[in-house]
Order: structure tokens, then sequence, then C-alpha cells
């Protein structure tokens, strides 16, 4: 087999368009979610040590009284995911109340013991209290709107505070412990495409007799259990179920994901000019015979049979070492970070990285992935390199962070995120390294390995070596890494090397684990 041809940069004229579509798409994102605060009032308070956010459709009035709206979020969600749902209700003439709960998005306090009820009451105690001392929200008029462990915090809470007018509980993980009848005016939403036991919720709840109302249950069909947070018709269920309604302006639920999306693709877009502002053009150096024939099958040898036994290999290896990483990540001192979820996820990726790196450096030379020969190779200094690095790694910090932080959920690090911020990174980097390795600087090699990583570890949340609650964030998961296979082979036609994608990856992988998991 000869050698792989060279990889070239593109050309100047392509790197000049592509800066101008990032600037224009970063410009239009920008535009979009401006636009989703058009004609609201926010205040940021903290309370008792609970962060919480306040929006209005409008400056305050205390002349006219309005419905109050507590919203809580789900386990590892946030004040920032449930944001719409304030818009919703805010331009309907209510006041909504956002909170992070202990533990989650700008709250630095730990979960306690396992999310706890009481700590939950007691977070939601506190927002209730501070609704009802606005001047210009009815004390009388006091909804509650939860997602599902927020779900279950408020109708627990309703259930012992008669005086809250009305509950709506979106996703609501189990029904047992509410006494029949309570809370009265309790609007249940599901998602038609969760997962069956949320249904099962639902249907328990309303078979019990909790619900009071027009209907015991609104099934949202086509969405699971993020999604259904943003579908339309959930936010005009929640609209309709307020105490009493002052507007009838359209729910735009989309926004912040639309603004957020188009930041993603100019960020995307943009990683090519930054990666030929930062690193430069490269010289085609042709290896010497004896380091081709090291790296390449050498002309006219079958191919079939070699590239098949080294695929077999590579895939049988990736699979190992993801399978026991899965099986270990449980008992290792990771596991145990203050850091719900993350920690296990850390483990598991730092102990697949290791036995990825040793796995591949003990195959037969035969089985190894080869490198790529005739590869343009980079010339610049190792000064030049470390600086290019530590950009590329905060361009990609500032591209996965702020369309999350802007459009989906928190992703700021505070309290003890910080010093979990390296820890988490360098699992990342340990196992994007163990990538690279096999890839060989090949995107489809990258993609093998990502794939059977997503795989492996959904499979061990199924069996329970994981928690539970990894099905709910892989698919995130899987499109962090799907981000890293795109932007490693761009930088491969910039920089030859495994470091640099690497370090790039786990700056994609690493800070949404680390900021938007919660704290125990």
């Amino acid at each position: 087999m000869s050698a792989a041809p060279p990889r070239h940069p593109p050309r100047t004229r392509t790197v000049v368009l592509l800066a101008v579509l990032a600037a224009v798409a970063a410009a239009l994102g920008t535009a979009v979610l401006v636009r989703a605060d058009a004609g609201l009032t926010v205040r940021q308070v903290t309370v008792d040590a609970v962060p919480m956010t306040e929006v209005r459709g409008g400056p305050p009035n205390p002349d006219a009284r309005r419905p109050g709206v507590v919203i809580a979020h789900g386990f590892a969600g946030s004040a920032r995911l449930m944001r719409p749902i304030a818009d919703t209700v805010a331009r309907r003439g209510a006041v909504a109340l956002l909170i992070d709960f202990a533990g989650h998005g700008a709250n630095p306090a730990g979960l306690g013991a396992g999310t706890s009820p009481a700590t939950l009451a007691a977070n939601l105690d506190v927002a209730v209290g501070h609704l009802r001392s606005q001047p210009d929200v009815d004390p009388a008029q006091i909804m509650l709107v939860g997602h599902s462990m927020g779900a279950g915090a408020v109708t627990r809470y309703a259930a012992e505070h008669p005086e809250i007018a009305r509950t709506v509980a979106i996703s609501l993980p189990e029904a047992g412990e509410l006494p029949p009848g309570r809370p009265t005016e309790l609007l249940l939403i599901v998602g038609g495409a969760e997962f069956p036991a949320f249904r099962r919720a639902a249907d328990d709840a309303a078979k019990r007799g909790v619900t009071v109302g027009r209907r015991p249950a609104a099934v949202v069909p086509g969405v699971e259990h993020i999604s259904v947070l943003f579908a339309p018709r959930t936010h005009e269920e929640i609209a309709d179920w307020l105490p009493s309604m002052d507007g009838n302006a359209p729910p735009r639920p989309f926004d912040r994901l639309a603004g957020a999306a188009l930041l993603v693709f100019a960020f995307a877009v943009g990683v090519v000019p930054v990666a030929a502002l930062f690193l430069g053009r490269r010289t085609a150096v042709t290896l010497s015979p004896a380091r081709r024939s090291a790296v390449a099958l050498p002309s006219g040898r079958p191919v079939s049979s070699a590239t098949a036994l080294r695929g077999f290999v590579l895939l049988g290896l990736a699979v190992l070492a993801g399978g026991f990483g899965a099986a270990v990540a449980a008992i290792l001192p990771t596991n145990r970070l203050p850091l719900a979820v993350g920690g296990h996820v850390s483990g598991f990726l730092l102990v697949t990285g290791i036995l990825t790196i040793g796995g591949h450096r003990w195959l037969p030379a035969a089985t190894r992935a080869p490198e790529i020969a005739d590869e343009p190779v980079a010339s610049q200094t190792p000064a030049r390199a470390i600086r290019a690095a530590l950009a590329l790694a905060a361009y990609a910090i500032l591209a996965v962070a702020l369309p999350i932080h802007l459009g989906l959920t928190s992703a700021r690090p505070v309290g003890a995120r910080w010093w979990l911020l390296p820890l988490v990174l360098g699992a990342c980097l340990v196992f994007l390294l163990g990538v690279e390795r096999i890839a060989a600087g090949r995107t489809w090699r990258r993609l093998l390995v990502v794939a059977v990583t997503v795989v492996v570890l959904s499979t061990s949340a199924v069996v329970g070596l994981a928690p539970g609650f990894v099905l709910l964030v892989v698919p995130l998961f899987a499109v962090l890494l799907g981000w890293y296979v795109l932007w490693a082979a761009v930088l491969g036609r910039y920089a030859p090397g495994r470091w640099l994608p690497a370090v790039v990856g786990a700056a994609l992988l690493g800070w949404p684990i680390a900021t938007t998991l919660p704290l125990t």
C-alpha cells in the first residue's frame, strides 16, 4: 500500500471566507440571544445562600399585583436550563423566579445527603418566601413549576402547603409519596418519548386522584426528558395553568437554543482561521526510506488482509479498554470526587485512556495503526507550539462554555468546580491521547473509537456499572466527542502529532463535565 497523501491546509481564500462566515454567524447568534431578552426585566438575587433569578415582563409595578411562579430544575439542571419557561410566564404577566438548588448552577453548596427532600424543600421555602415578599406579587397566587427532580420537590412542597395555588410537574419521577388528592390543582406534563418510568409515574399520579382540573395529564408527543422543556405545547400548558393571565404573548422556547446553535456553528467554522493564525502554514517533508517502511506498508502488498487484521485488533483494544474502564470506574478514587456522575465518567475515561495507550504500545508492529507518511510537518518553534496550544485550548473552552451557558444551562465554574476542572480535564486528556494513538491522524479511526466508547458507557449504565443518569447525558457526551473529531481533523492539517488534538479535545469534553454536573 502506498503512503497516504499529504493533507494540506486550506487555501488563504478559504480561510478568509470561513472567518467572515464565522463572524456573521456569531453576530446573528448574538442578535437572536438579545432578542430573547427583549421586553423582559431580569434581576439576580441571593437569599440565604440560594441564588435566584427574577424575570418580569416589564418594570416592577407595586400597584399591579401579579401571580408569582417558582420554577425548579431537575437533577444536573440549573436555573438557566429553565429560563425559556420563565420567559413564557413572564410574558403572560406573571413574575417568574428561577432557583438553583444546592450543588447546581450558580449554587456552590453541595447536594447534601443524596439530594435529600429536606434540602430541596428548604431551598423552595426560601424561594417562595422571597417571591411572596415582592411588592408586585399577589401572595395568594403562587404557582410552582418543576422538572424531574424539581417536579418531585414542588409536588411534595405543595402537598404540605395548601396555600400554593397551583402546581405543574414536568416529568415527575414518582408519585408514591404524595397523599391522595394533594396537592390540589396539579398539572402533570410528560414527554411522549420519555423513559417508561416517567410515563408510569404520571399515570400513577392520575389514577390515585392526585390531580384536579381540566385533565389528569398532558402528554407532549415526540419529545424526551430534556426536549420536553422546549416544546411549545409544554409552554402553552404552563401559561394556561397560571392562576390568572394578563397577556397572550406566544411562547418562544427556541430563541435561546437558536442563538446558541448559531454560536456553535460560528465557533466550529472559526476553528479553521484560528488554527491558521496560530499554527501557520506547513512545509511537506518526505520521510526517509527507513522511516517510511516503519510507518506504511510496502507498495504491492495485499491490502485487504492487513487492513482487516489491523481494524479488528484496534477495535478489540478499544472495546477491552472501555469495558475494563467501565468495570473499575465505580471503585476508583475519582468516583469519590464531589461531582455527581462526572467523577464516575472521569474515572472511566482515565482508565480507558491508560489502557488504550499501554495496549497500543504492546501490540505487534504489524497491527499498530500506521502513521501517515510524507506528512507535512509544522515549521514552528516549541515556544510557538505551546502558545498555539494554549490559545486553541482557550478558544475551545470559549466555544463550548459560551453557547451552553447562554443557550442551555449553567457552564460557569463556582465553588469546588474550580479545583475539579484540572482533574476532569486531565482524565479527558489521557483518554484522548489514547484515541489519538489508535487513530494515527485518521478521522475514521477517531470516529470508531469514540463510537465504541459511547456504546460501552451506555451499556455500563444499563447493566448497573455506571449511574443510571448517564443514559440521559450520553447524547451530549456523544455530541462533544463528535465535535472533537471534527476539530482534530482540522488541526491535523496544520500540526501533526497526537498531543494538540488531544489538548483541544480535552477542553471541549472536560469543561461541560466539570461545570454542568452536580456538586455533592
